[in-house]
Protein backbone atom coordinates (compact mmCIF):
# COMPACT_ATOMS: atom_id res chain seq x y z
CA UNK A 1 0.00 0.00 0.00
CA UNK A 2 1.39 3.27 -0.82
CA UNK A 3 -0.09 7.19 -0.21
CA UNK A 4 0.92 8.79 -3.34
CA UNK A 5 4.21 10.73 -2.02
CA UNK A 6 6.55 10.32 -4.35
CA UNK A 7 10.01 10.24 -2.37
CA UNK A 8 12.60 10.76 -5.11
CA UNK A 9 13.06 10.42 -8.95
CA UNK A 10 14.61 7.53 -10.15
CA UNK A 11 16.56 7.25 -13.45
CA UNK A 12 15.81 4.12 -15.61
CA UNK A 13 19.15 2.27 -16.47
CA UNK A 14 17.82 -0.74 -18.33
CA UNK A 15 14.73 -2.04 -19.13
CA UNK A 16 15.16 -5.50 -21.24
CA UNK A 17 11.84 -6.58 -23.02
CA UNK A 18 11.07 -10.08 -23.54
CA UNK A 19 8.42 -11.08 -25.98
CA UNK A 20 5.69 -10.40 -23.05
CA UNK A 21 7.44 -9.21 -20.06
CA UNK A 22 10.42 -6.89 -19.06
CA UNK A 23 12.94 -6.45 -16.32
CA UNK A 24 13.60 -2.94 -15.10
CA UNK A 25 16.41 -1.62 -13.48
CA UNK A 26 16.35 1.82 -11.69
CA UNK A 27 19.26 4.24 -10.64
CA UNK A 28 18.04 5.73 -6.72
CA UNK A 29 19.77 6.54 -3.57
CA UNK A 30 16.39 7.19 -0.87
CA UNK A 31 14.24 3.97 -1.87
CA UNK A 32 17.36 1.77 -1.36
CA UNK A 33 18.64 2.41 2.00
CA UNK A 34 16.64 0.16 4.04
CA UNK A 35 15.55 -1.97 0.62
CA UNK A 36 14.95 -6.39 0.91
CA UNK A 37 14.64 -8.90 -1.62
CA UNK A 38 11.05 -8.79 -2.02
CA UNK A 39 10.18 -5.29 -1.49
CA UNK A 40 7.84 -3.35 -3.14
CA UNK A 41 8.45 -0.18 -4.92
CA UNK A 42 5.76 2.07 -6.72
CA UNK A 43 7.34 3.08 -10.43
CA UNK A 44 5.38 5.86 -11.85
CA UNK A 45 2.77 4.07 -9.34
CA UNK A 46 2.93 0.79 -10.70
CA UNK A 47 3.83 -1.64 -7.75
CA UNK A 48 7.09 -3.79 -8.84
CA UNK A 49 8.51 -6.28 -6.58
CA UNK A 50 12.12 -6.00 -6.30
CA UNK A 51 14.34 -9.23 -7.41
CA UNK A 52 17.87 -7.66 -7.13
CA UNK A 53 19.42 -4.47 -6.24
CA UNK A 54 22.29 -2.61 -4.76
CA UNK A 55 23.12 0.43 -2.68
CA UNK A 56 21.70 3.02 -5.70
CA UNK A 57 19.86 0.78 -7.87
CA UNK A 58 17.14 -2.20 -7.94
CA UNK A 59 16.02 -4.82 -10.75
CA UNK A 60 12.27 -5.53 -10.46
CA UNK A 61 10.40 -7.77 -12.94
CA UNK A 62 7.40 -6.06 -14.94
CA UNK A 63 4.64 -9.24 -15.94
CA UNK A 64 2.44 -9.40 -19.36
CA UNK A 65 -0.33 -8.04 -17.93
CA UNK A 66 1.79 -4.73 -16.24
CA UNK A 67 3.00 -4.36 -19.63
CA UNK A 68 0.01 -4.00 -21.14
CA UNK A 69 -1.83 -1.91 -18.75
CA UNK A 70 0.98 0.48 -17.69
CA UNK A 71 3.46 3.35 -19.78
CA UNK A 72 6.80 1.21 -18.13
CA UNK A 73 7.01 -0.84 -21.49
CA UNK A 74 7.63 3.02 -22.88
CA UNK A 75 10.64 3.48 -20.69
CA UNK A 76 14.03 3.90 -21.84
CA UNK A 77 17.43 4.48 -20.42
CA UNK A 78 17.97 7.85 -18.64
CA UNK A 79 14.01 8.26 -18.23
CA UNK A 80 13.07 10.00 -14.85
CA UNK A 81 10.43 7.57 -12.54
CA UNK A 82 8.69 8.85 -9.47
CA UNK A 83 9.46 6.32 -6.34
CA UNK A 84 7.62 5.34 -3.16
CA UNK A 85 8.33 2.69 -0.66
CA UNK A 86 5.70 1.09 0.92
CA UNK A 87 3.98 2.79 3.83
CA UNK A 88 4.79 1.65 7.23
CA UNK A 89 1.99 1.08 9.91
CA UNK A 90 1.80 4.10 12.15
CA UNK A 91 3.44 6.80 9.18
CA UNK A 92 0.74 9.76 8.02
CA UNK A 93 -1.04 9.72 5.37
CA UNK A 94 -0.33 12.78 3.64
CA UNK A 95 -2.08 11.89 0.21
CA UNK A 96 -4.59 9.02 -0.13
CA UNK A 97 -4.94 5.20 0.13
CA UNK A 98 -2.78 4.26 -3.43
CA UNK A 99 -3.02 0.33 -4.03
CA UNK A 100 -0.26 0.51 -6.79
CA UNK A 101 -2.46 -1.20 -9.25
CA UNK A 102 -3.11 0.57 -12.35
CA UNK A 103 -6.44 0.92 -13.81
CA UNK A 104 -5.38 2.39 -17.48
CA UNK A 105 -3.38 4.91 -19.05
CA UNK A 106 -4.20 8.58 -19.92
CA UNK A 107 -2.92 11.05 -22.09
CA UNK A 108 -1.65 15.09 -21.42
CA UNK A 109 -3.32 17.07 -23.21
CA UNK A 110 -3.23 20.56 -22.47
CA UNK A 111 -0.71 22.35 -19.43
CA UNK A 112 -1.55 26.28 -18.73
CA UNK A 113 0.21 27.74 -15.91
CA UNK A 114 -1.88 29.69 -13.49
CA UNK A 115 0.44 32.05 -10.97
CA UNK A 116 2.16 29.66 -8.95
CA UNK A 117 0.19 26.49 -10.36
CA UNK A 118 0.43 24.27 -13.27
CA UNK A 119 -3.25 23.15 -14.90
CA UNK A 120 -2.76 19.65 -16.47
CA UNK A 121 -5.62 18.19 -18.44
CA UNK A 122 -5.66 14.37 -18.94
CA UNK A 123 -7.62 12.49 -21.82
CA UNK A 124 -8.94 9.04 -20.04
CA UNK A 125 -11.20 6.67 -21.17
CA UNK A 126 -14.90 6.66 -19.86
CA UNK A 127 -14.43 2.71 -18.13
CA UNK A 128 -12.03 5.14 -15.46
CA UNK A 129 -13.66 8.44 -15.76
CA UNK A 130 -16.36 7.03 -14.01
CA UNK A 131 -14.45 6.69 -11.02
CA UNK A 132 -13.36 10.26 -11.27
CA UNK A 133 -14.74 13.31 -9.70
CA UNK A 134 -14.02 16.96 -8.49
CA UNK A 135 -12.37 17.24 -5.49
CA UNK A 136 -11.70 13.52 -5.50
CA UNK A 137 -8.44 11.88 -4.96
CA UNK A 138 -6.65 10.49 -8.49
CA UNK A 139 -3.04 8.61 -8.47
CA UNK A 140 -0.97 9.81 -12.00
CA UNK A 141 2.45 8.34 -12.35
CA UNK A 142 2.30 7.21 -8.78
CA UNK A 143 1.17 11.19 -7.31
CA UNK A 144 -2.10 11.51 -5.21
CA UNK A 145 -3.50 14.62 -6.73
CA UNK A 146 -6.81 16.44 -6.54
CA UNK A 147 -8.92 16.52 -9.39
CA UNK A 148 -10.13 20.03 -10.22
CA UNK A 149 -12.66 19.68 -13.33
CA UNK A 150 -13.95 16.43 -15.16
CA UNK A 151 -15.75 16.08 -18.01
CA UNK A 152 -16.99 12.81 -20.05
CA UNK A 153 -13.13 11.64 -20.97
CA UNK A 154 -10.99 14.45 -19.54
CA UNK A 155 -10.16 15.61 -15.45
CA UNK A 156 -7.26 18.16 -15.00
CA UNK A 157 -5.38 18.83 -12.36
CA UNK A 158 -3.51 21.54 -10.39
CA UNK A 159 0.67 21.25 -9.76
CA UNK A 160 2.38 23.54 -6.82
CA UNK A 161 5.73 24.34 -7.38
CA UNK A 162 6.97 21.73 -5.19
CA UNK A 163 5.13 19.04 -7.18
CA UNK A 164 5.89 20.46 -10.22
CA UNK A 165 9.40 20.30 -9.27
CA UNK A 166 10.15 16.99 -7.67
CA UNK A 167 7.72 14.22 -9.87
CA UNK A 168 7.49 13.41 -13.17
CA UNK A 169 4.56 15.40 -14.44
CA UNK A 170 6.43 18.74 -14.04
CA UNK A 171 8.22 17.87 -17.59
CA UNK A 172 6.17 15.99 -18.76
CA UNK A 173 4.65 17.32 -21.92
CA UNK A 174 1.71 17.49 -24.00
CA UNK A 175 0.95 14.11 -26.00
CA UNK A 176 2.63 12.29 -23.37
CA UNK A 177 0.85 9.33 -21.86
CA UNK A 178 0.51 8.68 -17.87
CA UNK A 179 -0.55 5.93 -15.54
CA UNK A 180 -3.98 6.29 -13.58
CA UNK A 181 -5.18 4.71 -10.62
CA UNK A 182 -8.25 5.60 -9.29
CA UNK A 183 -9.52 5.85 -6.37
CA UNK A 184 -9.98 2.34 -4.56
CA UNK A 185 -13.03 3.17 -2.23
CA UNK A 186 -15.10 4.34 -5.29
CA UNK A 187 -14.65 0.64 -6.81
CA UNK A 188 -15.35 -1.33 -4.30
CA UNK A 189 -19.03 0.90 -3.45
CA UNK A 190 -19.20 0.73 -7.00
CA UNK A 191 -19.62 -3.49 -6.54
CA UNK A 192 -21.42 -3.37 -2.95
CA UNK A 193 -24.43 -0.68 -4.96
CA UNK A 194 -24.60 -3.06 -8.02
CA UNK A 195 -22.73 -0.98 -10.81
CA UNK A 196 -21.80 -1.99 -14.00
CA UNK A 197 -18.21 -4.25 -14.12
CA UNK A 198 -15.82 -2.19 -16.57
CA UNK A 199 -15.41 -3.33 -19.86
CA UNK A 200 -18.09 -5.68 -19.68
CA UNK A 201 -21.40 -4.43 -19.80
CA UNK A 202 -22.99 -6.89 -17.29
CA UNK A 203 -24.03 -5.72 -13.69
CA UNK A 204 -22.08 -7.01 -10.29
CA UNK A 205 -24.50 -9.10 -8.08
CA UNK A 206 -25.87 -6.74 -5.67
CA UNK A 207 -24.95 -6.35 -1.97
CA UNK A 208 -28.89 -4.49 -0.95
CA UNK A 209 -27.36 -1.52 0.19
CA UNK A 210 -29.13 1.38 -1.64
CA UNK A 211 -29.88 4.92 -0.98
CA UNK A 212 -32.65 3.96 0.78
CA UNK A 213 -30.91 1.77 3.11
CA UNK A 214 -28.15 4.21 3.91
CA UNK A 215 -30.53 6.69 4.69
CA UNK A 216 -32.46 4.25 6.96
CA UNK A 217 -29.23 3.84 9.02
CA UNK A 218 -28.85 6.98 9.75
CA UNK A 219 -25.62 7.43 6.70
CA UNK A 220 -27.31 10.11 4.80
Amino acid sequence: MFTGLVEELGRVRTLAKGAKSARLTVAASVVTADLKLGDSIAVNGTCLTVVEFGKTWFTADIMPETVKRTVLRDLKPDDMVNLERTLKVGDRLGGHIVSGHIDGVGVIITRQTEDNAIIVKIKADPSIMRYIIPKGSIAIDGISLTVVECGVDWFSVSLIPHTAKLTTLGYKKIGEAVNLETDIIGKYVEKLVGGIIPATGRQYETSGITAEYLARHGFM
